[in-house]
Parts: structure tokens; sequence; C-alpha cells
């Protein structure tokens, strides 16, 4: 993998950039969609390439080992291969999703032992595992297996677990090391920093994760329930650390108002559920701020969701129509809006690598902040 910087802000850290995979180039910076188990809900593959225009999908783990299982992807041909995306994909590790499994799983030094929130049965996933399910799937990035604190938590704690995660950081690379892709191609590993919300944990992590000299570094933990300002204040010391000439991937973020700010910092990864789950309750993001469909202000409004085509690829819908779509419980009320959401994200990273390209990324910013949380 390549990672090659065109452009910068002269304004902030942002930067616009070219990740280059066995499977085509991503422009930076990136929003990914969430495909959990290989797939974004409610979408065709084709609608995310032609109509949404995205460039890399994520794929879960932990999902995709609990079903079909990880021999049926390999035997496809991996993960590419068998839902028909054909460009770039980034594998987390499961460590998050099992985080979230809390009364049904264990941790220990060798790695942690959780019940299958599908069926009940046991399993154990520890940092070489995890690698050989990533080579398995086929993944163009995979994560390191770490563990993802809770917020908040104590300082000892989130010491505790920092340390572990670096000792599992050096078990993935020994083995990712001594593997390789079953498909024929390059893989990339990400390491990922850990930490908290404290200052001197989150410098700590940082250097060491930086010390590994890996094609890419993600900062994980953060997004879980803290204020907006201590993740821009985690996230903006922890990229002065990163090395400047890979990508950095902030986990889980989030809302377009976090994404511009934590871009404004030299992040260039993003994904998150908040476009595609929000989209299918009700939410909808544009550019002039936050809807619901479902308020009874847009019973008779015959106005398309927005205006450009750039925006959102489709303008045959009203938000009069979406609204009865959703209330009269129709599926594709949920495919309309999560094209729209998914397409508004997509605007949005094109946008911003415009306005870096230009060296207006910072008032542009700022600007955009305060209007997309409005809520109409």
């Amino acid at each position: 993998m390549q990672f090659k910087i065109a452009h910068s802000d002269p304004n902030s850290s942002a930067r616009a950039g070219v990740i280059s995979t066995a499977h085509g180039e991503v422009q930076t910076p990136v929003f990914m969609p969430v495909g959990t188990a290989g797939a974004v809900k409610a979408l065709h593959m084709k609608e995310l390439r032609e109509d949404i225009r995205s460039q890399i999908l994520l794929a879960n783990t932990y999902h995709l080992y609990l079903r079909p299982g990880t021999d049926i992807v390999e035997k496809a041909g991996g993960i590419q291969k068998f839902s028909g995306w054909n460009l770039p994909v980034l594998t987390d590790s499961g460590g998050f999703q099992i985080y979230s499994l809390a009364d049904i799983r264990k941790f220990t030094e060798e790695g942690v032992e959780f019940q299958s929130h599908i069926d009940g049965s046991k399993h154990t996933f520890t940092p070489e595992r995890a690698m050989d399910i990533q080579r398995s799937l086929g993944a163009d990035i995979m994560m390191a297996f770490d563990e993802c604190t809770p917020f908040p938590c104590e300082p000892e704690y989130a010491k505790s677990s920092m340390k572990r995660t670096h000792r599992w950081l050096d078990r993935c690379i020994d083995h990712f090391t001594k593997t390789e892709c079953p498909h024929g191609y390059s893989q990339s590993l990400f390491p990922i920093v850990q930490g908290s919300v404290y200052s001197d944990l989150r410098k700590r992590s940082a250097e060491f994760i930086a010390s590994k000299d890996a094609d890419g570094n993600a900062i994980g933990g953060l997004s879980v329930g803290e204020p907006a300002e201590t993740m821009y204040e985690m996230t903006d010391l922890v990229c002065h650390i990163l090395p400047y000439d890979k990508p950095r991937y902030l986990m889980g973020v989030g809302t377009p108002a976090n994404i511009l700010e934590s871009i404004a910092v030299g992040i260039d990864m993003f994904d998150c559920v908040i476009p595609t789950r929000n989209g299918r309750n009700g939410m909808l993001f544009t550019r002039n701020g936050i809807i619901n469909i479902r308020n009874i202000k847009w019973k008779d409004d015959f106005s398309p969701l927005e205006e450009e085509g750039d925006v959102f690829p489709d303008h045959e819908y009203s938000k009069a129509y979406l609204r009865h779509l959703f209330v009269s419980k129709e599926i594709l009320a949920a495919m309309i809006a999560t094209i729209h959401n998914l397409g508004f994200y997509m605007w949005l990273m094109r946008t911003a690598r415009i306005k870096i390209a230009e060296g207006t990324f910072s008032e542009w910013k700022n600007l955009m902040v305060k209007q997309l949380m409005r809520r109409l």
C-alpha cells in the first residue's frame, strides 16, 4: 500500500491524498460506508459504486466470522468476490464488537472469550486469530486486535488496557509477517492508538504505534460517549505524533461536524453507522441542516431532499413522498434515505478535498460546521 499527500491546507492540518491498494486507489479524506456483514443495509453494490460513488467499504470481522463463516468467504476468493464489491475493503478486527458484548465476554492475556450474539456459542479471538481471519477475508487493510475502553473509565484501567493492546499489537505484527494473503495480493496492517481520554496515555500509545512504521495508523477508543471537544483534543494530540506521511484513520466517527473538525487536525479516513442507521430511522443530513422526515411539517413539502444532483443522485423523490413512505413503513423509505445520507457524506468528502486543494478548507469548514448540524 502507498499513500501520497497531494495538497495541504495552509490554515489547518487538513490534507488531501491518495491511498493505493491492490483493489484500486482511494482519494482522501474518505468516508467508508459500514458494510457489517459484507453489505450496506438497504443498498445494492451497484448503488454504492455508481450512485453514491463510494471508494472503499468497511466490513466486520466479528460478524463475518460468525456468519457465513471465514471458510465460506475464503472459498469464494475473498470478501470482494463473495460480495460483488470489486473495490478496496477495510476490515476491523472484531475488538469493538466484542467490547460491546460486555455481559458475555471475558478478557485474558491470551485474547478474548465471548459468546455469539446469534446462538450463544462460545468462541475465542486472539491477536493471531484476528490476523488469520482477516487474511482469509482478503481485506486490503486489516486492523490490529485491540481492547476498546469505555467512557468513562478509571486511569489505571485505561493504562492497563493500553498496555495489553500494545502487547497484542506485537503479536499481531509477528503473526502478520509470518503469513500471506491466501488470495495472492498484498494486505496492510494498521495498529490502533488507545488510551481513553488521558493525554499522557494517548501520547505514550501514539509514540508506541508510530515506532512500528506500519502502512497506516488508526485511533480507537473515541466517540464512545466522551464530549466532542475531548475527542478533538485527543485526536489532535495523536495526529501530531503519528507519522505525517502515513494515512490516519479515526475509527467510528461520526457526524458531519465531527468529520470536518477531525479532518482539520489531520485525519484521512472515517467510518460510522450514523448516515445509514439514522437514515433508516428517518434522519436525513443535508447541506442546510438535519431533517426528521417523519415530522408533520414535511407532509406537503414537494421540494427535493437536496437541490443539487451532485449531493443526491436521484431527484425523483420529494420530502412529502419520503415521509409518506416512512409513515407507511415501506422498505423503499430506508433505501432512499440510505442513498441520500451516504450520497451526502460522499459529497462532503469530495468538497473537503476540493477546498483543501484550493487552500480554503478552514473557512469553509467553519461555515459548514454551524450549518450542517442545524435542525430544520
